[in-house]
Order: C-alpha cells, then sequence, then structure tokens
C-alpha cells in the first residue's frame, strides 16, 4: 500500500513539474499571435483611446497584433462577461473602468453576469481620468449662472451622463448646488459628447477626453472640473471651489485598467505590466495621451487588486448611505 501511495505521490510531482514547465515556455514565448483588448464601451472615449495608444505600441514592441474589440452595453458588463469566461491564457484582455470593478458590485441591483473580485487578475493601472462639468459654447458661461438657470426650471433641464461614477458625480452635484435635474444615461462618452451638441441635454459630466477637441474649437465650453488633478490640455478650467465655492468631488475620478481572466500565469501578468511600465517611460506616450485628456497611470498587479477591492469597499458604503437611485 505505502508503495502505491509513493507512486501516486510521484505521478503528482511529475504532472505539477510538467504543467509548471509548460507554463513556463508560455510565459517565455508570450505573445505568439494575435493579442485582443476588450473595451466595454463604444469607439471614441477615453477608455478606447488610451486602449488603443497601449495597443499600438505593446504591437510594435512585441511584433504581434494588438486588436481592439469595442462590445459596449450594461455598465460594461457584456465586455466583462466575455472576458471573464475566456481562456487564461493572456491573449484576451479587458480595458476596466471603475465602473466595472467597483461601481457595478456597489450598485447593481440583480445579480452581476461576472464577478470582480473572482473573474479577473489585476495587471496595471493605464489611466486616471478628470471629468468635467460641461455646456454648449451658447450655453451659460459659469457654474453659477447653471445654477441659476436650473432653480429658474425645476426639473426642467437636463443632464447626460454615461458610467455610473459619472452619473454619481452629476447626482452629488445637483445635491450640493440644491437643484433639479433629470438624468439622461448614455452607454458611453461619445454619445453623452453628442447628447450635448444636439441638445438632447443641457450638461454634461463626463471625462474630458471626447469633450476635448470640442471644447477647444470652440464648440462647448467647460465649466469647471470635478476634482483637484491637474489637467495640462485644460489649465484655465477651475475646480468647483474655485469656479463656485463649492466642494469639489474630489472623492470621485473615474480610471481605467487592465484585467487578464483568472488564473492567468503571474508571468504573462508580470510581462504586460512592465511592457506598460516601459511604453509609460517615453514622454511622447504621455504626452499624446494628455493631448487626449487622459492622465497616463501605472501599478504593480498586487497594487492594482489592492486599490480597487479597497474602492470596492468604499464605494459599496457610500452608496448605501446616500439612498441615491441611479437610472
Amino acid at each position: 500500500m505505502k508503495i502505491i501511495f509513493r507512486c501516486i505521490a510521484l505521478l503528482v510531482t511529475l504532472t505539477s513539474g510538467i504543467t509548471a514547465a509548460q507554463t513556463d515556455a508560455a510565459a517565455r514565448n508570450y505573445p505568439s499571435r494575435t493579442v485582443r483588448i476588450v473595451v466595454p464601451f463604444p469607439a471614441g472615449g477615453p477608455t478606447d483611446i488610451v486602449s488603443r495608444v497601449v495597443a499600438q505600441r505593446l504591437a510594435e514592441s512585441w511584433g504581434q497584433p494588438v486588436v481592439i474589440e469595442n462590445r459596449p452595453g450594461a455598465d460594461t458588463a457584456i465586455g466583462a462577461q466575455l472576458v471573464a469566461k475566456a481562456p487564461p491564457d493572456g491573449y484576451t484582455l479587458l480595458a476596466a473602468m471603475d465602473t466595472t470593478l467597483v461601481m457595478n458590485p456597489a450598485t447593481a441591483s440583480a445579480p452581476l453576469t461576472y464577478d470582480a473580485f473572482k473573474d479577473f487578475a489585476a495587471i496595471t493601472l493605464i489611466a486616471n481620468n478628470t471629468s468635467l462639468l460641461t455646456v454648449r459654447a451658447d450655453g451659460p458661461k459659469t457654474v453659477q449662472e447653471l445654477i441659476a438657470k436650473a432653480k429658474a426650471n425645476p426639473g426642467k433641464l437636463n443632464y447626460g451622463a454615461g458610467v455610473i461614477t459619472t452619473r454619481l458625480a452629476g447626482y452629488l452635484f445637483n445635491r450640493m448646488a440644491g437643484i433639479e435635474v433629470v438624468l439622461i444615461p448614455y452607454k458611453g462618452s461619445a454619445d453623452v459628447v453628442q447628447g450635448l451638441l444636439t441638445g438632447s441635454v443641457d450638461f454634461i459630466v463626463d471625462g474630458m477626453a471626447a469633450s476635448l477637441p470640442l471644447i477647444q474649437g470652440g464648440k462647448l465650453r467647460a465649466l469647471a472640473k470635478l476634482n483637484s488633478r491637474l489637467t495640462p490640455a485644460l489649465p484655465e478650467v477651475r475646480t468647483l471651489a474655485a469656479a463656485a465655492d463649492m466642494p469639489s468631488l474630489e472623492d470621485i475620478s473615474t480610471w481605467i485598467g487592465l484585467v487578464a481572466p483568472a488564473g492567468t500565469p503571474a508571468a504573462i501578468v508580470d510581462k504586460l505590466h512592465r511592457e506598460v511600465v516601459k511604453m509609460y517611460a517615453d514622454p511622447a506616450i504621455i504626452t499624446r495621451l494628455e493631448n487626449a485628456g487622459i492622465t497616463a497611470a501605472s501599478s504593480t498587479p498586487a497594487e492594482f487588486d489592492a486599490f480597487f477591492r479597497k474602492e470596492a469597499e468604499r464605494w459599496a458604503k457610500v452608496f448605501k448611505e446616500s439612498g441615491i437611485k441611479l437610472q
């Protein structure tokens, strides 16, 4: 009997060794074919923009295609579910937002189609974004004018926002300003900006990337930014505190990170992280993103994992205590 147990133990050891060797070989040869990054938004928004910049540089570095696959819908859940169920081999990645990993778990009224805490391996942050309070060029010239207009027309003004984070930011702004405004939800930044341009909404709360060219071109006006981060592309835009004597929403920010399906070999995760760090050492990449209204950011896999889990705990508590009902 002891001989049988020894044989079984030896077989398990040999099998484990073979599996580890195969995993190491796969990591050394990674990538040997096309890598896809799933973006859970339509093309044109900040997540799409930064993902395409990252994909282009990865493809140049690896000599392998890195393609973007836009899968919008269900507050990023469609794209998240797709990646959660993909093989954990590093060839399918997700550009995950705060919405995906933090806000959806905190605010969902029904079970999600993915588990933010079990289905993904964190790789790195890739961007932090500043949200703006924006109107059309023919709209109010200041935050105070916008608030006065809303107070004179209670319930008649609309505001547009895409992801849950910016919907929540808009809700908190309205509450602080003491105004009654109707939320018009959109799937992504490109649709939010289009809604403002066509007059479907009176103002928007959104990351600056999609609206930046229109602000610079004089078609839209940024009234304030909702946190105190530096915005090199729009240095003249002030915080809510400075623009309207209101507290800036400094604890609300949108961010983007890369994740892979849970079980992806650590060596592949580390290789992806190192590639992002290397590309962000290039000032040309940083400038390119800044000119698009995006602030580059990176973190180790462990740091990113700890960060989003801590944020999820915080926002679950904030959302519950606020009594906010989001559409």
